[in-house]
């Protein structure tokens, strides 16, 4: 069963949510068009200071929206964009994509999975105790689970609308799992 787009967000300017629209444009090698986190460098505004020159690996950021179901019944409501991603899908196993995992979107778009979103402390600004929510130790080995989406890289550009489908095509054997980027 194939995954599905249910909103699409972007934003000119450096702001925590993104502005949910009917249509984003994927730019090849670049990410979302009028989006302040597009270019082939590093947009992020806190590690431009100090990495402004390395490839620009979070061009596109992905979420899915069974999270804002599972928050929800933690008394948290959160919607698509809300959370700084311009992509929200559904029946799409993002966290449990490998690196390099390809995603299809709609008739055209092609983005390559490169890492995981590394929540910040402003999603306590947001809704004070969801980073608690969205990060997290696994108390048996203490390794850190994530589960504020995924970041991308534009390989194909193209429009992408909500009701879209996702399709994964996986990479070689073997997988890498995802790290922070």
């Amino acid at each position: 069963m194939a995954g599905q787009v249910t909103a699409v967000s972007r934003d000119a300017t450096y702001t925590f949510s993104k502005t949910n629209r009917e249509s984003i444009t994927l730019l090849t090698g670049l990410g979302v068009e009028g989006d302040v986190h597009a270019g082939e460098t590093i947009r992020h505004q806190f590690r431009m200071t100090y990495e402004p020159d390395l490839p620009n690996l979070r061009q596109v950021h992905l979420m899915h929206e069974e999270l804002f179901d599972e928050l929800a019944l933690k008394g948290f409501e959160v919607s698509a964009g809300q959370l700084g991603e311009n992509i929200t899908t559904r029946q799409v196993d993002l966290l449990g994509l490998p690196t390099g995992a390809l995603l299809h979107l709609g008739e055209q778009a092609v983005l390559e999975v490169t890492g995981l979103r590394n929540p910040c402390s402003k999603i306590n600004d947001f809704r004070s105790g969801l980073l608690g929510e969205v990060f997290a130790m696994d108390p048996v080995s203490g390794d850190f689970t994530f589960k504020s989406g995924v970041m991308a890289v534009v390989r194909r550009g193209g429009i992408v609308r909500p009701g879209d489908s996702v399709q994964v095509e996986y990479p070689p054997l073997p997988h890498r799992a995802l790290e922070r980027v």
